[in-house]
């Protein structure tokens, strides 16, 4: 699965665990951890960085997480913009501090943007985040396009000088790549895309089959909800975060938000966190199959064999 130019280049090999939402990736990396002295786990989970988020993100608990020695987990306020090149410069910081140390680092998580980023070197940009879009397009009616297109002039005057000031489409489009990646069409079309990797990496795909998966989605939302997930929300909009975790667009708290407020009953609510959370797991599917050198195994014990086996070739 290596390159053949990066193992000419003779770069240290970085093992990394990615898979769906729920596929049973964090109960193998924690039991390598046990297994494994000096593992080191950094997460590539882009739910898992936000604070005061823990039931509806399947966070590990502060106990796991200084046991286990996780690093890239719960420390995004949120409402504070992180983008994939800011995943990229703390992960590779990570792995360099983590080898330094005489660690193992171990890269664990499902967010493939942050995977593929991190890997090749270079962003595709989804086009499936709707709250950016939603709050460019309501922009653009209350204040006009012409708005748009001079906040575009300020982002990427590049880009700007190709689209129409009244070209709606493009100009939220523009504007969404820059919000979601931190970088404009222009740098990401025309620079070098996340730097000299100085890595090589070996990922393994967990991948159960869609029926099992769809069922651990369903048992894990029932598991969050029976643990207190919707007293977590309430804390939150006590403490006055409701607007900013609005935001980050998380799967399970915007939906109990709307029930909250009398739009959904608890459960309409449970059934659309499980749909939405479905639909995501398949867009993460999506991304893995896109990426090169990409193996895939259907089984926990298979995957733990192969990292067993890495390390042990070492």
């Amino acid at each position: 699965m290596n390159s053949t130019r990066n193992s000419a280049e003779n770069k240290a090999t970085i093992p990394v665990l990615v898979g769906p939402t729920a596929s049973g990736k964090t109960a193998v990396a924690f039991r390598l951890a046990e297994q494994i002295p000096g593992l080191e786990l950094i997460s590539a989970d882009s739910r898992q960085i936000y604070r005061h988020l823990r039931l509806g993100t399947d966070k590990p608990s502060p106990e796991e997480i200084e046991k286990y020695s996780i690093r890239l987990v719960d420390f995004v306020e949120p409402g504070q913009r992180y983008t994939a090149f800011d995943f990229i410069e703390d992960a590779r910081r990570a792995i360099t501090l983590a080898r330094e140390a005489g660690q193992k680092p171990f890269v664990v998580g499902g967010t493939g943007l942050y995977i593929k980023a991190l890997i090749e070197g270079m962003v595709e940009i989804p086009d499936d985040d709707l709250a950016i879009r939603e709050r460019l397009e309501k922009e653009a009616v209350e204040k006009g396009p012409e708005y748009l297109h001079r906040e575009l002039e300020k982002i990427d005057p590049m880009e700007a000088v190709k689209i129409h000031p009244h070209n709606i489409k493009r100009l939220v489009r523009a504007l969404e790549i820059f919000y979601i990646t931190g970088k404009s069409k222009s740098e990401l079309i025309y620079g070098n895309l996340g730097g000299e990797n100085e890595y090589d990496y070996r990922a393994i795909c967990l991948m159960p089959p869609r029926e099992i998966l769809y069922r651990r989605i369903n048992e894990r939302v029932d598991r969050m909800i029976a643990g207190g997930l919707p007293d977590e929300i309430k804390m939150l909009i006590e403490a006055g975060l409701k607007e900013d975790v609005a935001g980050v667009n998380v799967i399970g708290y915007n939906e109990l938000f709307r029930h909250i407020d009398g739009e959904l009953s608890l459960d309409e609510a449970v059934s659309l966190i499980k749909i939405n959370t479905r639909h995501f797991a398949k867009r993460q599917i999506t991304w893995y199959r896109g990426m090169a050198d990409m193996a895939y195994l259907d089984g926990p014990e298979a995957v733990a064999e192969y990292f067993l086996r890495f390390w042990a070739e070492k």
